[in-house]
């Protein structure tokens, strides 16, 4: 996985995000201001983290608190400052997509609409994505699975375990239909049939 987020900005976090969409991409995907005002969310949480009493630092938080708010209610996508989320993130068609702050998602993810990364009760664990995953339109993953460098989660599956590196998991409850070629993978991974 990435090397966390900290050691590199929220500009250059985003400027890594920003690369991944088309030149007009602020005229035709949403997704990708609610992205923005992610980052600028991050941005406004450092500078503010130092801030006492902690009430002022609540009342100068406010103005972002409502431009992300007005931001989920335009896009459909739930993408609070508190989740970690490595360079190069792209939500591809934005709408109803759900991600729980206490997920952790690697560098060069593509999220798809409908997708929903979470917990399964209250207070529980929730997913970490490797780097390069890819998740199709309305999966959900839930609970401390671990997603994979390079692993791909079909459309509408619901994943529960976890899920190696390079390989594919479809359907409810997600089976693995493709594992990776041998020397492609981890080799201290062990193997796994359901996720």
């Amino acid at each position: 996985m990435t090397p966390p987020t900290g050691e590199l900005s929220p500009r250059q976090l985003f400027a890594a995000d920003r690369a991944r969409y088309y030149a007009n991409s602020w005229f035709t995907e949403r997704a990708l201001w609610a992205v923005a005002v992610f980052r600028l969310g991050q941005w406004v949480d450092a500078v503010l983290a130092g801030v006492r009493p902690a009430p002022l630092r609540a009342l100068l938080r406010l103005p972002y608190q409502f431009l992300g708010g007005l931001t989920q209610a335009l896009t459909g996508i739930e993408l609070l400052p508190a989740t970690e989320v490595g360079p190069g993130l792209r939500i591809h068609h934005g709408g109803n997509v759900v991600i729980n702050p206490g997920v952790r998602i690697g560098a060069n993810c593509l999220i798809r609409h409908g997708v929903t990364l979470g917990n399964k009760y209250e207070g529980g664990p929730n997913p970490v994505l490797g780097d390069s995953v890819e998740l199709g339109a309305y999966a959900q993953v839930l609970g401390g699975v671990h997603i994979g460098d390079g692993a791909k989660i079909g459309a509408l599956s619901l994943v529960l375990h976890d899920v190696p590196a390079g390989a594919t998991a479809v359907g409810i409850p997600a089976s693995i239909v493709e594992r990776p070629k041998p020397g492609d993978e981890d080799p201290d991974a062990p193997e796994e049939t359901h996720v």
